[in-house]
């Protein structure tokens, strides 16, 4: 049974799932990194009727969470693609089913540290024309990401394994199955508590947003909210007041020379000594404000992380299929978020930022765009580093242009805000992983792929092999040559 203790490191990047988990206002006093089980949250419905679903009110969170274990399979169990007469009797399962409406979904277990071995094939009914989709497959391998173990967040205890998501658009029904792998005529065990979960992302942010604030086309930024914001806007928005004003949609671009006029006071002391003769910072590209893209504060936990610089960016992709378009890109990012925070117990969304594949940039982790906020997005490596997630799948898919252009603007200015080349290599110690110890000293590029501080296909190798790209369109940006 020992093969089925070691992971494939074929896996891919995509953001974690987990069992349903409120995270509570921490008590006075309390480490802000740790989770705290609440009440349960209105917007996670477990175990929904399989009858055709009544709409469920929720008006407390964005969105909302079915969540369905998984049954045994009999005799009339749903065949998949790969599945034949050899077929597992631990197979794992659900039928068709109507369900409430989602956009998005994954399976999820008990034990974090537990790996599926074995296939998860879907198949989903589209809400628009009752069609059903060709089975799908789910990528199974997602522990490559997270709240590195020694943090507070790594250490809450509230952490859970899961496939990555997968993206499917507006639909109502589902099936499901998830075989072992079988070697020499034996099963690997899969883990324990095993569920699907769908994602509702909800409605898409303020009516007064323009319906194409989310395209190539210049999207005017509010200068006031349009409603009064609650405490937890508030605290996300003036992390970036010396950026943009209170309740703005997005972060305005600036051009090289206004971004030196106008550095940010939390960067002052970072790029003074290092660049105090010729500071090397690339124009502000516009960022999409959590604001922007619909984020509910009430849903990560309170206050903010910090690491104490950056001095890497890893690159991953979502892995969440590329059936997205981009003005639906602000209902993924909510979907991620939710399954991050809702389902696998973390404070936050794990990314710093997401672009999207028409090279709009989304602020990620709440905290402030320009200072060294704490992710969990390359376990072992969150330290001083940051993580961007292009949305979608580049395995086997080019990513387009404007994606690589928009990570080579991104870290060309929050790489600069830290005196640091993109086409540099630096050094950072390993929290822990499957390449690298903890305590171990790692020498990366400056901008890395997810894949070269743990074994794992991600980012995509063929997002991964436009990185050198980045790099050099991104020291051009500083006014490197």
């Amino acid at each position: 049974m020992r093969a089925y203790l070691v992971s494939s490191i074929a896996v891919s990047c995509a953001a974690a799932l987990a069992l349903p988990l409120t995270l509570a206002t921490p008590a006075a006093g309390a480490d802000p990194g740790v989770a705290v089980p609440a009440a349960a949250d209105p917007g996670v419905v477990a175990n929904p009727a399989a009858a055709a679903p009544a709409a469920v009110p929720d008006t407390a969170v964005a969105g909302s969470t079915q969540s369905l274990p998984l049954e045994p399979l009999g005799p009339d169990r749903p065949r998949g693609r790969s599945f034949g007469a050899a077929e597992s009797s631990a197979a794992r399962g659900l039928g068709r089913r109507d369900v409430r409406p989602f956009s998005l979904l994954g399976v999820v277990w008990d034990d974090v540290r537990a790996p599926l071995h074995g296939t998860v094939e879907v198949r989903t009914r589209s809400a628009a024309d009752g069609a059903w989709s060709d089975w799908q497959d789910v990528e199974t391998h997602n522990d490559e990401h997270g709240a590195d173990p020694g943090t507070a967040e790594g250490r809450s205890g509230a952490l859970h394994g899961s496939t990555a998501p997968l993206w499917v658009g507006d639909s109502d029904g589902v099936e499901i199955r998830v075989s072992p792998e079988r070697h020499e005529g034996v099963d690997a065990p899969l883990p324990s508590g095993l569920h699907l979960e769908l994602v509702d992302p909800g409605p898409e942010p303020a009516e007064d947003a323009p319906a194409t604030r989310v395209t190539r086309a210049a999207w005017t930024p509010r200068t006031a909210p349009a409603a009064p914001m609650n405490p937890e806007q508030s605290e996300a928005a003036r992390v970036n007041a010396d950026l943009a004003p209170l309740g703005a949609d997005v972060i305005p671009a600036l051009t090289r020379a206004q971004t030196l006029a106008e550095l940010p006071a939390s960067a002052r002391t970072a790029t003074t000594r290092a660049a105090a003769a010729k500071p090397y910072i690339g124009p502000r590209p516009k960022i999409i404000t959590r604001k922007g893209w619909g984020a509910d504060e009430k849903m990560r936990e309170k206050g903010f992380v910090y690491t104490k610089t950056i001095k890497a960016v890893f690159v991953h992709h979502s892995a969440t299929g590329n059936r997205y378009t981009c003005k639906q890109a602000p209902s993924v990012l909510r979907s991620i978020y939710r399954y991050h925070v809702k389902s696998s117990g973390w404070r936050d969304l794990g990314y710093n930022f997401a672009v999207d594949k028409c090279g709009n940039i989304y602020e990620g982790r709440a905290g402030g765009v320009s200072k060294p906020v704490m992710g969990a997005h390359t376990l072992g490596f969150n330290t001083n580093s940051m993580g961007i997630a292009v949305l979608g799948s580049y395995g086997s898919t080019s990513p387009p242009a404007a994606a690589v252009t928009a990570i080579a603007r991104l870290t060309a200015w929050k790489l600069g805000l830290h005196g640091v080349n993109p086409k540099a290599k630096t050094y950072l110690t390993s929290g822990g992983g499957n390449l690298y110890k903890k305590g171990r000293k790692v020498k990366f590029n400056v901008i890395a792929g997810h894949r070269d501080g743990f074994a794992t296909e991600c980012p995509g190798g063929r997002l991964y092999n436009k990185l050198g790209t980045a790099r050099s369109a991104s020291a051009k940006y500083q006014g490197r040559r």
